[in-house]
């Protein structure tokens, strides 16, 4: 009685367990890629015309974050440069043929601008006809606005207007030499900030000046936007000044007036 009462117990259950299992409810069933909800198939045209939307909503966002981040980096480039704001002020200077120029002159005009001296044995000779060849790159290019290279001298007392004009044959055939008083040299230097100190002489009365060696770009408001050290090749300082004309914003209110 006992073991039958056992055995029928475990059989039945098991038996009954196996045979019988609990019903399980099955997940509703997902819409594929291509389905509708109902699990019609969408046509072809309505899935490229989803995809193309999901893509160009992602490029759209992708290129608004882009020109975003570079109008941040533009506007930080321009309140750093208003901050510098190099090359304020007047100069009064006389050029290779003896007329006098001021800094008004080449308002509203692109210039590159390389201090040095005619007597400089290899720096300068070098850095000006590196300054000749990217203008004249960029002279090649009918839709880009017109480039003044400049040559303001450091050394005026040997650098006067006729040294200066025998000196320049050499280069770009628009280079305009810019001489003075050691006080309106000075006084020029001083306003872009450019390093010059007279060596001392040897017996036959010659010296070397210690200057600065950059060459820099003034937009047509008269104010400085960028700078080229000996490293810089001719074609990275015409690509660079190119880039600066395409993008270009005054740095204040008056310029080219």
């Amino acid at each position: 009685g006992v073991t039958h009462g056992v055995t029928h117990g475990v059989t039945h259950g098991v038996t009954h367990g196996v045979t019988h299992p609990l019903p399980h409810r099955l997940p509703p069933r997902r819409a594929l890629w291509g389905r509708s909800p109902s699990g019609q198939v969408l046509p072809l045209g309505r899935r490229l015309a989803v995809a193309l939307g999901v893509a160009g909503a992602a490029g759209g966002g992708w290129l608004y974050l882009r020109e975003e981040k570079g109008r941040r980096q533009r506007a930080q480039r321009r309140a750093e440069l208003q901050a510098l704001a190099l090359g304020q002020g007047d100069f009064q200077l006389q050029d290779h043929a003896g007329r006098r120029r001021c800094k008004g002159d080449f308002r509203g005009q692109w210039v590159l601008l390389y201090f040095g001296f005619t007597h400089c044995p290899d720096v300068c000779p070098e850095e000006l006809d590196k300054l000749s060849r990217a203008v004249g790159l960029l002279e090649r290019e009918p839709d880009l606005p017109p480039l003044q290279p400049l040559f303001i001298t450091v050394d005026p007392e040997r650098d006067d207007a006729a040294a200066m004009a025998r000196y320049l044959r050499d280069f770009h055939p628009r280079l305009l030499g810019l001489t003075g008083s050691p006080e309106e040299v000075r006084a020029a230097s001083s306003a872009y900030r450019v390093y010059a100190s007279a060596g001392p002489k040897d017996e036959d009365g010659d010296y070397i000046v210690d200057h600065s060696i950059l060459i820099y770009l003034l937009g047509p408001d008269g104010l400085f936007l960028d700078c080229y050290g000996r490293s810089k090749s001719a074609e990275h300082i015409a690509r660079s000044v190119r880039r600066h004309m395409q993008t270009y914003q005054p740095l204040r209110d008056d310029a080219g007036q």
